[in-house]
């Protein structure tokens, strides 16, 4: 049997103090820490009678879910997955604009340590610069009638040999002040904390998502859901969070949802 004392570069998250620091009037409604999941999205999806702010993160997912369909999965406690659950006041319209919330505070919590990231629309952050690139987080949002769950899984103490694709990276491998999961995870569900309450105050998030965003100015090509791609220049992101390609006879298409591929300048 697993003991999570076991490999002490990587210890369980300390559930008590991060509640005592993180869960209050200022913060969220309750965090819970469990052990194992298959996925911590799932869990709060299912769970229709979570509070707004609810907080449950996971020492270990199983079965981790990205956009698509992907699987996303890491060793024990090298990783944080953690998913918020939200029962916004706003029109339902502007959930739309949640997982670009999520990404900014991401960028956030990651500049206090240290590490430089951008973002790659729709749910990808990614750090740049001379250590390890690659993509450190992956979010993924899923919205109900009455609910959203935002969900960030965030590679933390990953060794090269255990990345899941190359071009991944981690927060050790990418140089951080600080690869401590609990220390990133106060940062993390402060940042957002921040960045949720302005946009439920009326703030649109979509100036910060520009300055940081990787995508905008790039020229890429986009996977669509139908199979076709597209090929172009991505120019901006609109009033919800639509990604404008601009082709190369100048006519627009705004993407809702598609894999994106940033290609090599020519």
């Amino acid at each position: 049997m697993d003991n999570p004392w076991s490999d002490l570069e990587r210890p369980p998250l300390r559930a008590a103090a991060l509640r005592a620091a993180l869960v209050g009037p200022d913060g969220w409604s309750r965090l819970d820490v469990v052990a194992s999941t298959g996925s911590t999205n799932a869990d709060l999806v299912a769970e229709e009678h979570a509070p707004h702010g609810a907080v449950l993160v996971a020492d270990h997912q199983a079965a981790g879910r990205g956009r698509l369909g992907r699987t996303w999965s890491a060793p024990p406690r090298s990783s944080l997955a953690v998913s918020v659950l939200l029962r916004p006041q706003r029109p339902v319209e502007d959930w739309a604009l949640l997982p670009l919330v999520t990404g900014v505070a991401v960028v956030d919590a990651l500049e206090g340590l240290g590490v430089r990231a951008r973002l790659k629309w729709p749910n990808d952050v990614l750090v740049e610069g001379p250590d390890r690139p690659g993509k450190l987080c992956g979010i993924l949002a899923e919205a109900r009638p009455d609910r959203v769950v935002l969900g960030a899984g965030l590679n933390v103490s990953l060794r090269a040999d255990e990345l899941p694709v190359e071009t991944a990276t981690s927060l050790l491998l990418a140089g951080a002040r600080s690869y401590d999961r609990d220390t990133v995870l106060r940062r993390y569900l402060r940042a957002l904390r921040v960045r949720v309450d302005r946009w439920a105050a009326g703030e649109s998030p979509l100036a910060a998502y520009r300055a940081v965003s990787a995508t905008i100015g790039a020229d890429v090509r986009a996977h669509l859901p139908d199979g076709s791609a597209l090929e172009g220049r991505a120019v901006d992101v609109d009033d919800d969070g639509r990604l404008l390609v601009e082709g190369s006879g100048g006519a627009r298409t705004r993407l809702a949802a598609a894999d994106v591929v940033h290609l090599r300048p020519r």
